[in-house]
């Protein structure tokens, strides 16, 4: 059976966000942008709204240089107001409604932003907070309605557009700052498959996250539609009803997520087109499981770093890749985008193992506030006689005699556990903070078809109390960390030990300590 997949957009974006919707707004105002519940709302009453909730930014002080704090639930009102800070010329941060207090209040203390958007009271805010400004929640027609226009601001494609948060290894969340480019880039002529008029995609990841600007801007810089899902997660039934009621016919799903689809009910995806999974190693028996369940739904296995905004490889998947000796590739190259494997500056031979590097248009401008840091993570290098700025990911990988990028592993803690980046250090350092926790460490957990399934702390407690209400985590650093730490940073499981085992090296034997864990 042929695939059906629709190519990509076939008109170019203008590299500017809110310029490349306001264009789709013109060509196609009444189409339909976003589907919410029972709503549909067009192309030109999104714009529309747009315009007014940007005059009304304006006034309290955004503009270029700035970056907007934005902590809303997901719903055609937030697509409006981030696309209001864009159209103010600013770059916006997206935060996760479910975020504790004292993490959004840190991450303000770091933006220092002119204003705060939110939907709701935030519970934390200490005196040197930002004002807070609370958007319409009326319905888009009515904020529409009353009219307004946002400010003449010329803008170059590399100003930053978003803020992304990663984990960071010294206890404090990196910010990510992308431009404009970076998104868009993706979506123009010889961009990813399915985006475009016609095409209509699920909104289910988290606000933070980069596959949020995949899964928003795509569809609305090229004329598609996106299903905004108010479940924090995505599940098998949620993609039958909307492939039913909308369309949907291309949906991302994180390797976990795709393998608990395959696993549920394979046949959900039936009325889709193209999937794309990636973020962690890939399971072959689920992939080939869907392949012959679907030979007409194409299926491409995906890579990318934050820092190279969503995608910077993409691969087609074929029953014959699984069973490749190197693994399923991730592939080559998406639009605007270089991928190198490099030994030091040094291109590394077909089979050889070396860092994946990223260059081209996809870069971060920096990480907020880290000069030292962007330095150092953003190298310029020299590549086949050219100089370039790349990005070095840290991940290991190989080229195979076709061209195929292959991923090997990573060369430092940094892991992938069900799609979010986590780097061990912040864990640990907010649980060392906690009285009464003397050591810990933060080992993953593998699972039986990605390479880590959850994590698992471990921590010396001073006294070790056995009498404690909860033997296994006497001090009760599950809750701690749950007070100060996002969910997705938060062990599956906690124990405490008299003390660490050791290897013959001195060094803390990681396997020693798992199987202590009970039974999951």
């Amino acid at each position: 059976m042929t695939s059906t997949e629709p190519p990509g957009a076939t008109e170019p974006v203008n590299p500017l966000i809110h310029r490349a919707v306001a264009a789709q707004a013109r060509l196609r105002p009444g189409a339909t942008a976003i589907f919410f519940r029972e709503e549909r709302i067009d192309y030109r009453t999104l714009d529309a709204a747009a315009e007014h909730l940007a005059g009304q930014l304006a006034a309290h002080g955004v503009g270029p240089g700035t970056v907007v704090p934005v902590r809303m639930p997901r719903t055609p009102q937030l697509v409006a107001v981030l696309l209001a800070v864009l159209k103010c010329g600013a770059a916006y941060a997206a935060l996760d409604h479910r975020w504790p207090a004292e993490r959004i209040d840190g991450l303000l203390e770091q933006l220092r932003p002119p204003v705060f958007v939110s939907a709701d009271d935030h519970p934390g805010s200490p005196a040197t907070a930002p004002a807070r400004w609370q958007p319409p929640t009326d319905p888009l027609p009515a904020v529409a309605a009353l009219g307004g226009s946002a400010p003449e601001v010329e803008l170059d494609p590399a100003a930053p557009a978003s803020v992304f948060f990663t984990s960071g290894t010294t206890g404090t969340p990196k910010g990510v700052v992308s431009p404009h480019r970076a998104t868009t880039r993706l979506f123009g002529p010889g961009g990813l498959r399915g985006y475009g008029p016609q095409g209509v995609t699920t909104q289910a990841a988290p606000c933070p996250w980069d596959a949020f600007s995949l899964e928003v801007w795509g569809m609305l810089t090229t004329g598609g539609a996106i299903v905004v899902v108010e479940e924090d997660y995505l599940l098998p039934g949620a993609l039958r009803d909307v492939v039913k009621s909308a369309g949907v016919d291309t949906v991302f799903l994180t390797t976990t997520l795709f393998n608990l689809f395959v696993d549920m009910d394979p046949d959900c995806f039936l009325g889709t087109r193209q999937v794309f999974t990636g973020g962690e190693r890939n399971s072959t028996d689920h992939i080939g499981r869907f392949l012959a369940r679907h030979p007409g739904i194409a299926l491409f296995h995906v890579y990318g770093p934050v820092e190279s905004c969503v995608y910077a490889t993409e691969h087609r998947i074929r029953p014959a890749d699984c069973e490749t000796p190197g693994g399923v590739p991730i592939g080559r190259a998406v639009a605007g985008t270089g991928v190198h494997v490099l030994d030091g500056e040094r291109v590394c031979a077909p089979g050889e193992e070396g860092e994946i590097c990223v260059s081209g248009d996809g870069l971060a401008v920096g990480y907020l506030g880290l000069p030292e840091l962007t330095a150092q993570k953003f190298p310029e290098v020299t590549v086949a006689g050219e100089r370039l700025r790349v990005y070095r990911t840290g991940d290991l990988g190989f080229v195979d005699a076709e061209g195929a990028l292959h991923f090997r592993g990573r060369a430092d803690r940094q892991v992938k556990v069900r799609g979010h980046r986590i780097e061990p250090g912040e864990i640990e350092t907010a649980a060392t903070r906690i009285e009464g926790v003397r050591r810990c460490t933060v080992v993953p957990v593998p699972g039986r078809t990605t390479a880590w399934e959850r994590l698992a702390l471990f921590y010396t407690a001073d006294p070790l109390d056995p009498s404690a209400a909860d033997a296994a985590d006497p001090v009760g650093v599950t809750a701690e960390l749950g007070r100060v730490l996002p969910p997705y940073l938060v062990p599956d499981a906690v124990l405490a030990v008299p003390d660490f085992p050791l290897t013959a090296n001195g060094k803390i034997d990681n396997a020693a300590l798992l199987g202590l864990l009970p039974p999951a």
